[in-house]
């Protein structure tokens, strides 16, 4: 396989996407800002157990093992100041993980960073957040709390729900307003021509662009497109990756069965969707990202 030129991924994440800091947050929401401070500083040298996101980074810092040169950055973008941050960094050191910049803004929104690092995604666990990534044009995920992949093997598997995610909310729109004969017959009718890109167009085509440094039979990167849609709608489907030139390792065609025990039969270490109700299901099973995008979240 010819090998695309290297590019860099970068991932922003939140100190509470990536450590559980749920006791933390309860003496911050029950006792205010000063007790928190006095909290964190009191226990600077406590080690923070992992958060849903994790096992994710993890795996995404560990492929830099198997790359010639380093290509997966990992930043910190937290709302802690520096000094109430400190236990952060330091269980980030414990527990061996490469991330070495930060951005700490002492309860501002972080969203500005985004930008600044040329982050290619951003996970964080405050929607508002997520949503101002989104706008300006980042791919984004509000990580739910909830199930997060054991790390019983090294392959990193990320699947994306389509529509509003990967493609644009175009199709989705039509379902919405006009109802599914309407998507249906649309779909056939335009399954030559290539959907626009969604916010996590860009990301898919970062994973791809690291794929392609491995033979497709050994790559420790592996996809997954998980969608409602069924035949004949998935043609378009099939036409606009190819056409895009990004490869899916695993396409599955639902026609709107519930998507949480196929994400757990793929091993999903994160599934992408923009709707709620899917949100739900899959976060039963797999670490979930909502992409608070589109037509569904108006």
């Amino acid at each position: 396989m010819k090998k695309e030129k290297a590019h860099k991924l970068t991932v922003g994440i939140s100190s509470m996407a990536l450590f559980d800091l749920v006791e933390s947050n309860k003496v911050f929401e029950t006792e205010g800002k000063e007790a928190y401070c006095k909290y964190q500083i009191e226990r600077e040298d406590e080690v923070l157990g992992p958060g849903v996101a994790f096992p994710l980074v993890k795996k995404m810092l560990g492929l830099n093992t198997k790359l010639p040169e380093p290509l997966v950055e990992v930043i910190l973008l937290s709302r802690n100041s520096a000094d109430t941050g400190l236990r952060v960094f330091n269980s980030i050191d414990k527990h061996n993980l490469d991330i070495k910049r930060a951005a700490f803004t002492s309860g501002n929104t972080p969203f500005g960073y985004v930008s600044a690092f040329n982050v290619d995604l951003f996970l964080s666990t405050e929607p508002t957040d997520v949503r101002k990534a989104l706008d300006a044009g980042h791919a984004a995920a509000t990580i739910l709390a909830g199930k997060g992949n054991v790390l019983d093997n090294d392959q990193l598997k990320i699947a994306f729900d389509g529509d509003a995610v990967i493609f644009s909310d175009e199709s989705e729109r039509i379902y919405k307003e006009k109802g599914l004969d309407a998507f249906t017959e649309n779909e056939k009718k335009s399954a030559k021509q290539p959907m626009s890109g969604g916010p996590f167009k860009s990301f898919l085509s970062a994973l791809h662009n690291i794929q392609s440094q491995f033979p497709e039979d050994v790559s420790p990167v592996r996809t997954a497109l998980v969608t409602a849609r069924s035949a004949p709608a998935h043609e378009r489907v099939v036409r606009t990756l190819r056409s895009w030139g990004i490869r899916i390792d695993e396409a599955l065609f639902l026609g709107g069965l519930d998507k949480g025990e196929f994400l757990k039969s793929f091993g999903a270490d994160i599934f992408f969707d923009d709707q709620t109700l899917h949100c739900k299901s899959a976060n039963e099973h797999v670490a979930t990202g909502h992409v608070p995008h589109g037509v569904a979240n108006q």
